[in-house]
């Protein structure tokens, strides 16, 4: 039996990800920071996860479980998220999004070399892009201490790769979103708010710049590839995408439509987090891993916010 160990198992990613890898008949262990801590898992995973201690700044530990558990295929979902908060605290940003992707390779070299590894990278690593769209040979430029993190993992995923023959490959994923995304989130805060106002839970929903773009694609097919890539005979890294941009003005419309209401009863301009249009647009190219991995999105922008709508509005009458 094939085993697939997960760090972020209880984040959107990771909760798709072990879903598609039970279907597949994996072994799925989940790497979380304590196991007496509260896990979002729907019962029928947790029934066929199992769950083990791990800690992204002790090697030591993660040395410790792949000798337990001996992984066949590691996937590296943890991390601290990309957002308004992610200058909260940058040193642990790169311990936690960086160098800890170090650590985890040199515990695979440490353990069984024959370990596969794929890490969850991102868009942000282009930051100031200077081509749009972007792919993987487009220049990096970050612009956050989270897509500098991301790039130092990512590059020395390259190094290791190279230098050890190892098979470490990094998904280079653009904005994916679904049900599980969190509140933090604008897709997720505009599908909420929007059940909220259905409902006569609220009445209004404040948001910044309306005609802001990004190429946002569904999470459950973006594991998909992700996973794709870990059954080729040689590492790569991919651009994970859907080569298609909306804008929050679109989702709004989508959204509010989708339950008969027009957003523009609703939807207001918040001044105090406004943000001007990036000059480069960041969209994907996600031309490599259809030739190579025969992957494509599945799940279009519109049906994804219908599902998150009814989601929420499933989630708001149960409460």
């Amino acid at each position: 039996m094939l085993t697939a160990l997960i760090t972020g198992i209880t984040g959107q990613d990771g909760l798709y990800l072990a879903e598609l890898l039970i279907k597949k008949g994996y072994r799925v262990i989940g790497a979380v920071r304590y196991q007496g801590s509260p896990v979002r898992l729907a019962p029928v995973l947790l029934d066929n996860i199992e769950l083990v201690d791990w800690d992204m700044m002790d090697q030591d530990r993660m040395v410790a479980v792949l000798k337990e558990y001996h992984p066949t295929e590691i996937y590296n979902l943890a991390g601290y998220s990309s957002g308004a908060r992610m200058y909260d605290d940058p040193i642990a940003m790169q311990e936690v999004n960086g160098l800890a992707i170090t650590r985890m390779l040199d515990a695979i070299l440490q353990v069984d070399i024959n370990m596969r590894f794929c890490q969850a990278s991102s868009r942000e690593i282009f930051g100031e892009a200077d081509e749009s769209p972007q792919n993987e040979l487009t220049k990096a430029g970050p612009r956050s201490p989270y897509g500098w993190a991301k790039l130092y993992a990512d590059s020395n995923i390259c190094t290791y790769r190279q230098k050890y023959d190892i098979y470490a490959c990094s998904a280079i994923l653009y904005n994916h979103e679904s049900p599980y995304r969190g509140l933090e989130f604008v897709t997720r805060k505009i599908t909420y708010e929007a059940a909220k106002i259905r409902l006569g839970l609220a009445e209004e929903l404040y948001l910044g710049n309306l005609d802001t773009s990004r190429d946002w694609g569904y999470a459950g097919d973006y594991v998909r590839a992700m996973w794709l890539m870990m059954q080729r005979e040689h590492a790569s890294d991919y651009i994970v995408a859907t080569g298609k941009t909306h804008s929050v003005r679109e989702l709004c419309e989508v959204a509010f439509s989708h339950l008969g209401l027009s957003y523009r009863d609703f939807v207001r301009v918040d001044a105090s987090v406004y943000r001007p249009s990036e000059p480069i647009l960041l969209v994907g190219d996600a031309t490599k891993a259809k030739n190579e991995l025969g992957w494509a999105p599945t799940i279009t922008f519109n049906e994804m916010i219908k599902m998150m709508v009814d989601a929420d509005i499933d989630r708001l009458k149960k409460l």
